[in-house]
């Protein structure tokens, strides 16, 4: 089943990594007609995996010398080391460069070699959805941008790309490096990770040292939010309006504005403000370089909560959750 079209170039491809994403990537692209290799450290937990799916394994500096494309599927911390030890020693001269996150080559952490075409292919879904829609005949849309045009084609490779994950089956939208760098890096620490995750755990507080039992709180403000999501991504905030009840619509009208108001969007501007000019990323770098101190202790709180120590409990009752869970990477997280 090819995803690609004969006006698009047909590169020859290395995956380095093979988490969710990468693994994804590299099965619908051989699926859509592309000689597809896997570059991944010998020896490493992903090496027998890409064997058994079928693929060519090599170490990434072998698997990057003849490929006209090199996709970067690995972690953003690690790649920095992997492109100037091992990536820009060994690709060939006029290659592709493709990230699926901006940070490295946004923030100058990597500075890719004069010769190379250097572009962004972005499917917006978790790796395993990026299979499973891959399989059934559709697609996850994709963005995509280009950093360096030296070949004058680095848009459609691009596109090819893209299109060999199955993403022009539904959506391409074309943006820069910049903003899929910084709109990604908002999201994940102003709503979708950061904000939700302190706004669950400060209803939870609430309710809890209101006096009301920690199992209905949970209920309450983790449990439910799966409903509401899911009309979210299904329909938006119409949709979810659609569903709820009329007291839950007026409770949203009066109450929303409260929690979220003025002074949090002025928070939100002060951490896009912090995206922007580099203040987070250089952060980030400094902390994985000091071996992680804080992180390791706000991961550790997180997990300590009340809320999860109370979840934990309720959850070994929900029977349908432990059916083929997923077990998550840092690929998966990567990829959010």
């Amino acid at each position: 089943m090819t995803a690609s079209t004969p006006n698009l170039p047909q590169p020859t491809i290395t995956i380095v990594g093979y988490g969710s994403q990468g693994r994804a990537h590299a099965l619908n692209l051989r699926e859509s007609g592309f000689d597809v290799t896997v570059g991944l450290r010998p020896g490493g937990p992903t090496e027998a995996k890409a064997k058994a799916d079928g693929f060519l394994v090599k170490s990434p500096a072998e698997a990057v010398k003849d490929a006209d494309l090199v996709a970067v599927l690995t972690p953003d911390m690690v790649q920095k080391t992997l492109y100037y030890d091992v990536l820009a020693p060994n690709m060939k001269q006029g290659a592709v460069l493709l990230f699926a996150h901006g940070l490295n080559v946004h923030f100058g952490l990597i500075e890719p070699r004069e010769d190379l075409d250097v572009v962004l292919v972005a499917p917006k879904g978790p790796g395993a959805l990026v299979r499973r829609e891959y399989e059934i005949g559709r697609g996850v849309p994709c963005i995509y941008a280009v950093y360096q045009d030296r070949s004058g084609k680095a848009e459609q490779f691009a596109l090819s790309y893209a299109a060999g994950l199955g993403g022009a089956r539904a959506n391409l939208i074309k943006t820069t490096f910049k903003e899929e760098t910084e709109t990604d890096l908002f999201g994940e620490q102003a709503v979708l990770c950061g904000g939700a995750s302190s706004l669950v755990q400060a209803g939870f507080e609430t309710l809890v040292e209101a006096g009301y039992q920690p199992e209905i709180a949970y209920y309450e403000v983790l449990h439910e939010l799966k409903l509401i999501v899911d009309l979210f991504y299904e329909g938006g905030i119409t949709r979810m309006l659609e569903f709820i009840s009329e007291t839950a619509q007026y409770g949203d009208y009066v109450s929303g504005p409260r929690v979220i108001d003025a002074a949090t969007k002025a928070r939100m501007k002060d951490i896009l403000t912090d995206i922007q000019d580099g203040t987070f990323t250089k952060n980030w770098v400094a902390e994985y370089e000091a071996g992680l101190p804080n992180y390791k202790k706000f991961k550790q709180a997180d997990m300590e909560h009340p809320i999860e120590v109370v979840g934990k409990q309720l959850r070994s009752k929900m029977v349908w959750l432990a059916e083929n869970a997923p077990k998550p990477t840092s690929q998966q997280a990567a990829a959010a």
